[in-house]
This record gives C-alpha cells, structure tokens and sequence, in this order.
C-alpha cells in the first residue's frame, strides 16, 4: 500500500464541510418516495444530475423546497403516478442514468415503476439488466414495451432476498 507523509510541524485546525456525493444523493433523494411525510436532505450537491432528479420528482407531484442551496425539504404526499407514462418523463428520465433509483422506492410504495431507457454520463458499459434482475429477485414482474420506451415493473409485495451483482455498481 502506498502513502505519503506530510512534514511541516504544524497542527492542522479548522474544520471542513466535504460536499455531497452526486450517486449517494441520488439514491436518499429517490428514497423520498417511499412516504408522505417531509423529509429533509441536507448537503446535496447542487449539480446537474441532482437538480434533474429533483425536477423530475417535482414533475411526479413531490414537493421541493430548497431552504438553501445544500438544503431540500421534500414531500411526496401527491404523486402523480400516471406522470411516469408521460413523454416528459421519458425524455427526462432518459437523460438520467440515476433515475433508476426512482423504480425501488415506486415498486415498495405503489406496487409499479417504469424505467425509460437511460442515459447519463459515457464513462464505459453502464447496464440496466443488474437492476432489472435484481427486482425480479425480489419479487417483481419485468416486461419492456418497444413502442413506449419503457421498461415496465409491477409487484403486489416484494419480498427480502439475497442478492450478488455480477458487477460493481454505485447505483445497485
């Protein structure tokens, strides 16, 4: 293992506040989903992929008040379920790779998601086929409409399941 040693005989004071992750933030704000109730998400980075998912929520009927620019309370005690079968949602959520984060808490609370087809960032082989097996493990029933665009998911009640990716992955 390499290191390194910092010479100087200075103690270090102070403190730092690390900024957000951009995959964890996509995962604790999708999780919003799973109730009604308010929920507040501090140290969320205010970047692109983030600001996206927060509008694409908002187009779901969640609530989002930014308190400040690190700072979200959310409420999804409105969604508009039929808003995922809309063109908006698609071409949103397509341009999205994290808005398969969205499919979990949707298939726990209101027993169906859909999954446009993603995109997001270029960086090497990104699958879709870890999350889709992975809800099928857990009970849930897959199906892909070519005409839509959609991967559909329904389940009337998952089930806890051991799961092994076959790959490594900040999103599964």
């Amino acid at each position: 293992m390499r290191s390194f040693e910092v010479i100087g005989g200075k103690k270090l004071q102070g403190e730092i506040i690390p900024q957000g992750a951009k995959n964890e933030a996509l995962q604790i704000i999708s999780a919003v989903l799973l109730t009604a109730g308010k929920v507040t998400i501090s140290n969320i980075p205010d970047i692109i992929d983030v600001n996206l998912l927060i509008e694409l929520l908002q187009g779901m009927g969640v609530k989002a008040d930014r308190t400040d620019r690190h700072t979200c309370i959310f409420q999804a005690d409105n969604v508009d379920i039929d808003f995922l079968e809309s063109e908006e949602f698609r071409n949103k959520g397509g341009r999205l790779r994290g808005s398969v984060m969205t499919a979990g808490p949707m298939l726990a609370r209101f027993s169906k998601a859909y999954i446009p087809r993603p995109g997001g960032d270029k960086i090497g082989r990104r699958r879709l086929d870890t999350h889709i097996i992975g809800f099928q493990k857990l009970g849930a029933q897959f199906s892909y409409d070519t005409e839509d665009g959609f991967f559909h998911l329904t389940a009337k009640k998952l089930k806890g399941t051991d799961l092994l990716l076959d790959e490594p992955s900040v999103t599964g």
